[in-house]
């Protein structure tokens, strides 16, 4: 009879459901019972490389993001960079220069100024007369009637003077030319500086040489304030239009503008510059 209660007692044991923990998990088997070892520690050196175990470990840097660098750190830093191998700084091509001064500039500084100082009684170098501007002007009366005149006119000009020129419209309406107020009548350039002063120089030395039976320009073109207007009758005598490129032969005025009080310094100061004058008889 005991034999049969063991016997009863075992089965009732194996057939009785596992118990759960509380928060319902299985409970834990012998062998998560089980002592474990306790982990090793880590040991940091001076030098700052950790030792795991016995064998040390170097500390690998921890790679730093670059940041953004301010415009003028980035042009330094263009400007020191090494070349590349596989460029010859040797045979390199050289840094563009500067584009030198107008000769006027320099006639006027080193000749001019000297002589009208000695030739006028002028206290300061100041008092010298010296060119303001220059204004090319075309008159285009044929552009009421054809609007295409205005677009080649406009290219010879800007060959010529080498800026883009303007639309000149009437101030007021005439009914004996059919003219209205606001329309086209010419184009017009004004010419200053550094730019002045290579057309002048292109023109006094090139360009008016060029006119049939040339023997210099008039003494008396001027307006009584030193200023000097003349005409030319053809576009064609500028080196730097061709002939089989122009719509039609056209004239145009060269007015030139100075600082002169009467129109003797004004002629003095054209003359030694070298405006081509007439001879006096």
């Amino acid at each position: 009879m005991q034999r049969d209660d063991r016997l009863e007692s075992q089965s009732s044991e194996e057939t009785k459901p596992p118990t759960r923990n509380p928060r319902g998990s299985r409970a834990a088997s012998p062998k998560a019972d089980a002592p474990t070892s306790p982990p090793r520690s880590k040991k940091v050196s001076a030098k700052g490389e950790v030792q795991k175990g016995d064998q040390p470990v170097a500390k690998t840097p921890r790679p730093r993001t670059s940041r953004a660098r301010r415009p003028a750190e980035a042009a330094t830093a263009v400007e020191t960079a090494t070349p590349s191998p596989g460029v010859d700084t040797a045979t390199s091509p050289p840094a563009p220069k500067t584009p030198p001064q107008p000769r006027l500039k320099e006639k006027y500084v080193k000749e001019v100024i000297p002589a009208m100082m000695e030739e006028f009684s002028y206290s300061t170098p100041m008092q010298v007369p010296r060119l303001t501007k220059v204004v090319i002007n075309i008159g285009l009366g044929e552009a009421l009637t054809n609007s295409r005149v205005l677009e080649s006119s406009a290219k010879d000009l800007t060959t010529i003077s080498g800026q883009k020129p303007i639309v000149t419209r009437a101030r007021k309406s005439i009914a004996g030319f059919k003219l209205r107020e606001g329309s086209p009548i010419g184009m017009c350039v004004t010419l200053r500086g550094t730019r002045m002063l290579h057309f002048l120089d292109r023109m006094f030395n090139a360009t008016l040489a060029r006119i049939r039976d040339f023997r210099g320009v008039s003494r008396t073109s001027f307006d009584g304030r030193g200023n000097y207007s003349f005409g030319i009758r053809e576009q064609i005598i500028f080196p730097e239009i061709e002939y089989g490129q122009i719509e039609r032969i056209r004239g145009l005025q060269v007015t030139i503008a100075t600082t002169a009080k009467n129109d003797d310094e004004g002629a003095r100061l054209l003359e030694l510059l070298g405006m081509p004058f007439a001879r006096q008889n």
